[in-house]
């Protein structure tokens, strides 16, 4: 019996599930800054095709780490009121870094960094952590939870006829539900 056992296996060895969901997390978040020029890029932003059950574990590795975005950008915007916009290596920047607001930003942005080196170790991308941290977090900051979704996909896949689907960000091109259309009014007529 399977009782309280968590996740699939996916008919594969732990490391190498461990690097397949790490290099499909790095693909989706890639995909959310597109480079209009590169002629590699997807056709949506924010979306991968992939199994269902891959899709299906994907989902909570992915909504950690954009939580752990969300986390750190509170933790950013405190620690901004400390900071200085004076170049490194002025002499402005100088006597920010001797001063005391250099003690007290330097201590409100300890948890960001933390929480920027935790997203590294589960990725090991720095592209992927920059738009995690850069696009993903500020965009999901009044959301809380949810980040993801999968839809499955009419069509197999070609090679073993198996069941796809995408996993996607939410919130961009949404479906607005449509008004519901009130059906016309007859009126009566009064001719006899």
């Amino acid at each position: 019996m399977r009782h309280k056992v968590r996740g699939r296996k996916l008919g594969r060895n732990a490391s190498h599930r461990k690097a397949m969901f790490r290099n499909m997390a790095c693909s989706l978040i890639s995909t959310v800054v597109v480079d209009e020029n590169d002629p590699q890029r997807p056709r949506v932003a924010g979306r991968i095709v992939t199994t269902v059950a891959k899709a299906k574990e994907l989902r909570p590795f992915v909504e950690r780490l954009v939580t752990l975005a969300k986390k750190a950008a509170a933790h950013e915007s405190a620690a901004a009121e400390f900071a200085t916009d004076a170049e490194k290596g002025s002499d402005g920047w100088k006597a920010w870094r001797a001063s005391e607001k250099w003690q007290q930003w330097a201590k409100a942005i300890a948890p960001a960094v933390a929480l920027r080196r935790r997203a590294f170790a589960a990725l090991r991308d720095p592209q992927a952590v920059k738009i995690l941290f850069g696009e993903l977090g500020p965009r999901y900051a009044d959301r809380d939870g949810g980040y993801t979704r999968v839809v499955k996909l009419a069509s197999v896949r070609l090679g073993d006829a198996g069941q796809q689907a995408l996993i996607e960000f939410v919130g961009e091109r949404d479906r607005v539900k449509a008004k519901k259309r009130a059906a016309p009014v007859v009126e009566q007529s009064t001719a006899e």
